[in-house]
């Protein structure tokens, strides 16, 4: 479960040592009740001052905290990731303080750090059903996610994902979510416009979870293809900026494709989401700017960045999940082209085809036991390593042969004489291919192999002697 970053907790002083010596600590813990109850009442105190006067001087001071003041809640913060400290501070009705805040306070340190202990005390399951079953606490922290401050959107959305992850309460948050639209218009305007890379991951992994809680919201959200800014009245809808949903995913696959490997695995992952249903891929091919933008991306990932002539077979591992989302989401594409006849099909057959050949070969090199050993050396990567990790491979083998398929049946004798005078077909590279291929794809290869004979007699003839299968059907 993912927890909230820990702020350093500052040294106790002298009142807290007294404290803990006369019996005043929480559960097994070494901290204070007397000293949490102080800081929950100065909290209360700030949202609500005794004197409380309307003027902008009140209101420039609920914008900061004292540094004492912040240094405290940070504490707490800290504290309550103690499973003993988050069932005290529910039991002193905490969260209903907490929620006071973000309901009134002006100051975004002050509501970040109160999401942040809420997003530590929900990682408990008991406190997490408590917080999701309460609608007015509901309320409160889906508007946290259209507010304006990243530090308290990154941990709103942290907060949301440990509840999407908590079984009993997930259909209570994805049903508050599906009605309220300014949700959808919040993370479009997020993924389309920040360059927090943190923000961006934790926001993609929220709407990752919720289309794999929901096929019927992510198919409103493809649907809605534009939203207005939250909180901007229905009188400047003309002046409202537009928002569709796959471009705000591709843009926000850009921001983090240099810096987080996993947070692009989540929003390709979301892509690929996507193209389970029709309306997904017509989302992605509808608009040509959109289908084209879409392709550039996943075409250079796979064909410049993911596994390279030179990187080491063992970097599959590490990029197998985000290849599988990658090569599913350009076959749905390829697809859809191949249906319309459209032209972009023919130009990238042959650099795909060499990436997909290189991938098949690297999953074969790493899937090889070292020789002469009933072990392997612990030190020596070379195995797939875990079932989860065997089981991914197996998803990348089989839409890698599967995409390479669909290429291979479109391959006309010029591009095969193309690609075989500049390398990107070749005996060792077409045997890998066969070697997948086979006995699944057999129609495809016995079509290649007929292509190829016009092309490269000699070459046709060496693949048939190496695989008798096919060459008895030809």
């Amino acid at each position: 479960m993912d927890r909230n970053p820990s702020p350093p907790p500052p040294s106790c002083n002298q009142e807290d040592e007294e404290d803990l010596a006369g019996g005043d600590c929480i559960g097994s813990t070494v901290y204070s009740k007397h000293w949490l109850f102080g800081v929950l009442s100065g909290l209360i105190q700030i949202v609500t001052p005794e004197s409380a006067k309307s003027g902008s001087d009140d209101d420039e001071q609920q914008m900061e905290l004292t540094e004492e003041t912040e240094n405290e809640i940070c504490r707490v913060w800290d504290m309550s990731m103690d499973e003993d400290v988050a069932l005290f501070l529910q039991e002193f009705k905490a969260p209903d303080i907490f929620m006071g805040v973000l309901a009134k306070s002006r100051c975004p340190r002050l509501r970040e750090i109160c999401v942040g202990i809420l997003g530590n005390m929900a990682c408990f399951r008991e406190i997490c059903v408590s917080i999701s079953s309460c609608e007015d606490h509901g309320q409160v922290l889906l508007q946290c996610l259209c507010d304006s401050d990243p530090p308290t959107l990154l941990e709103t959305s942290r907060l949301l994902l440990t509840c999407l992850s908590q079984a009993e309460v997930a259909s209570v948050w994805v049903e508050r979510i599906r009605e309220h639209p300014s949700i959808y218009a919040s993370v479009c305007f997020i993924m389309s416009s920040s360059t927090n890379v943190d923000l961006l991951v934790k926001v993609g992994e929220v709407v990752d979870k919720l289309f794999d809680l929901d096929e019927k919201l992510m198919l409103e959200w493809i649907r809605n293809g534009t939203a207005r800014l939250p909180d901007q009245p229905q009188e400047d809808s003309e002046e409202q900026p537009v928002f569709s949903f796959v471009p705000s995913i591709l843009e926000a696959a850009r921001q983090i494709r240099s810096e987080n490997l996993e947070g692009l695995d989540v929003y390709m992952h979301i892509l690929q989401l996507l193209t389970t249903v029709d309306d997904g891929i017509q989302a992605i091919v509808q608009c040509p700017d959109t289908a084209k933008d879409t392709w550039n991306l996943l075409f250079d990932l796979v064909c410049h960045e993911f596994c390279q002539v030179g990187d080491p077979p063992i970097i599959l591992q590490e990029q197998k999940t985000v290849l599988a989302s990658v090569f599913s989401v350009m076959s749905a594409i390829s697809a859809s082209w191949a249906a319309q006849e459209h032209p972009k099909r023919e130009e990238v057959a042959l650099p795909l085809i060499d990436s997909l050949i290189r991938v098949l070969q690297n999953m074969e090199h790493c899937q090889k036991k070292p020789e002469n050993s009933t072990e392997s050396d612990p030190e020596e990567p070379t195995n797939c390593g875990s079932t989860q990790d065997e089981f991914h491979m197996k998803i990348l083998k089989d839409i890698s042969c599967e995409f390479l398929s669909n290429i291979f049946q479109e391959l006309t004798k010029e591009t095969v004489a193309l690609g075989l005078q500049e390398g990107q077909l070749n005996k060792e590279k077409c045997s890998c291919a066969f070697q997948c291929l086979l006995p699944l794809y057999s129609p495809v290869v016995e079509d290649f192999i007929k292509v190829l004979r016009e092309v490269d007699k000699a070459l046709a003839e060496d693949l048939e002697e190496s695989f008798p299968s096919v060459k008895a059907q030809t």
